[in-house]
Formats: C-alpha cells, structure tokens, sequence
C-alpha cells in the first residue's frame, strides 16, 4: 500500500467473496470490492456502512487480494465508487488482469470514462429513493448491450415512474434492464404481475444474497 502506486490509491470498505445477488451475473461466484464514500443518501439504502472509514489500498494491492479467491468475475461497488476517481484505474487494472468486471453504479455520475470492457449497471433513482433528481441522463447516451439499467422500485408510483423512463428514453433498445423491489417496501409478487399485465421488456430481479443471508454484510 504506497503511495508511489503510479494507479494510486483508493478508499475502500471490504473485499469479498459471494455469489452475485443482482443483474446478468445474478448466482455467480463473485469478488466483489466495495469502495467507501458516496455523495447519495437513497432512503432505503442498505450499505450505509460504506458511507464512511475503510481502508487505504494501493490499485495493485486490490488485484492481488482480488486473485486471492481464484474467481472469474468482480464486481466493484459501495457507496458509490465512481466517487472516487481512481475507481477508473482500479476497473482498468482488474480488465487488464483478465477478470469479468462489472460496476455497480448510481447512475449520479458521468459514467463515460469507464473502461469499455467493464458492464456498468447503472442504478436509475426512482423519486421513492429521495434521489431521483440527481440522475444524469446524459449516461444514457454512453450505455451499450453490454450494460445494464437497474430500477429499484418502493411503489406503484415507482414503477409508473420507471415505465415512463422506459418509454422515454427507449432503454429497452439500448441495454438490458432490471426491475427490483425494495427489499420489505414492495412485494415482488406484485411487482411480476405489473410487469406481466403491462408487457414490459425488462428482467425482473429480487436480492439473491438477502434470501440467502438477510442483511448480514459482506454478502
């Protein structure tokens, strides 16, 4: 951990090894790294944790605690780790090294530096996070197949919101997209029955790792 790391530094909060719980990779074997720090404050946030503390990393000392677990894919998240601007370096290096990188991100900032290898799965705020009004819409412009777009929705009104940016923006043509109920908020029965009346092209997803270990950290 020097500071003489050319890629620098980065705050972060855990590292560790879980089966993805969200998104395309949903069920696989996962490293996921969890930087500290996010400028956000949805209301139904569950790693708030991550909001402050961690640990200081060189980038080169992230990759080999990554290599420890001997796991194809990674997934880099928070908080928010494009608040940190090394989070770029750190999503190059872990391409560099061969892994299957994703990023978890709110969607709050410009993620069009991120490194083309990388799927973003851009969080859009819908107004029951209290965060809607920090959405950058110009990422959209950014996103390919090979990203993801998240809703998590607390209500119907939620969910009409979510339809409506669907519509707007034609996200469906540009990238796959991911409905999710707030974990205890919204009911996912119901959440599957609105988008089946309604015909909707986007995957449903519930928290794998909350059915399968609640809201302990690190998973």
């Amino acid at each position: 951990m020097s500071d003489t790391d050319p890629a620098g530094r980065l705050r972060v909060t855990e590292i560790f090894h879980s089966l993805q719980g969200e998104a395309r990779d949903a069920g696989r074997p996962t490293v996921f790294v969890r930087l500290t720090g996010c400028p956000l404050r949805c209301v139904w946030c569950d790693t708030e944790y991550a909001f402050q503390g961690g640990q200081w990393f060189a980038i080169a000392a992230i990759v080999d605690e990554v290599a420890k677990y001997k796991t194809r894919h990674v997934c880099v998240t928070g908080g928010e780790p494009l608040a940190q601007k090394r989070c770029l370096n750190l999503l190059t290096a872990l391409c560099d090294a061969g892994y299957a990188v994703s990023l978890e991100t709110s969607g709050a900032l410009d993620v069009s530096g991120v490194d083309t290898r990388v799927s973003r799965v851009m969080d859009l705020k819908a107004p029951g996070s209290g965060e809607a009004a920090r959405n950058l819409w110009s990422n959209i412009d950014a996103l390919t197949a090979h990203d993801q777009v998240k809703f998590v929705l607390a209500d119907r009104s939620d969910y009409d919101w979510a339809c409506a940016a669907l519509t707007e923006h034609a996200l469906a043509e540009r990238c796959e997209i991911l409905f999710s109920p707030v974990w205890g908020k919204l009911a996912p029965r119901d959440l599957a029955q609105w988008i089946l009346d309604d015909r909707l092209p986007v995957r449903m997803q519930v928290q794998l790792h909350k059915i399968l270990w609640g809201e302990e950290k690190g998973r």
